[in-house]
């Protein structure tokens, strides 16, 4: 089994809701019949764009949202993408390997409805300064166990970028979805897990701005607040 992650955008004419309500409906039932499983979209809906404040991109037009999946072969994707074709306005996919660093088991709906809770989704570039043993090194050796030690996080997944599948694909090498409480994402003193105490969130502020700026270059990084759908087998 393979998994394959598609950033993808939406037509601008039409809606978050609308968008993604076009993908659950059409577009993951036509997914499953070219044989994808274990779908999950991510997408910025009206949930999600409530806190599009805490987006962070250099996109001309925003991406909308995250289809991953699952393949036995990924020779099998460019049927994939023709599905995807249908409800996009652009799309750029890429086989990953996953890491589930942590997984959800405090904020869990029912499949194939909002998962509580805001999905951040980053979209990370390998700086030159750093060859990818050594990035990887930081990212999964250093900055993954201090974000989970100083963040309220709930869910980390890891996917790093083998390969693009898709002509103009942006750069980036890792993808990570980080779910991370509604309320949180708009206060830092609860996403620092602060307790309150302006000092205590400031340290940690501190701390994980170093860290990411040891593996990253912060002004490349993509960030945005999306609302999961995990699709029921």
């Amino acid at each position: 089994m393979e998994k394959l992650c598609y950033v993808v955008w939406k037509p601008a004419h039409v809606a978050g809701s609308a968008f993604r309500d076009a993908l659950l409906r059409d577009a993951v039932p036509a997914l499953r019949a070219r044989g994808a499983t274990r779908i999950t979209v991510l997408v910025a809906d009206e949930h999600a764009e409530a806190l599009r404040k805490a987006r962070i991109t250099r996109q001309g037009e925003p991406i909308a949202g995250l289809v991953s999946l699952w393949l036995d072969c990924v020779d099998a994707h460019p049927a994939i993408e023709a599905v995807l074709r249908e409800h996009t306005s652009r799309l750029a996919g890429y086989l990953v390997t996953e890491s589930v660093v942590l997984p959800n088991t405090t904020h869990v709906g029912t499949p194939g409805e909002r998962t509580p809770g805001t999905t951040l989704l980053a979209l990370l570039e390998k700086p030159e300064r750093l060859s990818f043993e050594e990035w990887i090194a930081i990212w999964h050796g250093k900055h993954s166990p201090l974000a989970l030690e100083i963040q309220c996080t709930y869910l980390y997944v890891r996917n790093v970028v083998v390969r693009a599948l898709t002509p103009d694909a942006p750069p980036w090498r890792g993808i990570v979805e980080e779910g991370f409480p509604v309320e949180a994402v708009t206060d830092p003193m609860l996403w620092y897990k602060a307790e309150g105490d302006p000092r205590k969130m400031r340290e940690n502020l501190a701390r994980m701005i170093a860290s990411v700026r040891a593996f990253l270059d912060i002004e490349r990084v993509e960030s945005h607040p999306l609302t999961e759908y995990r699709i029921p087998e």
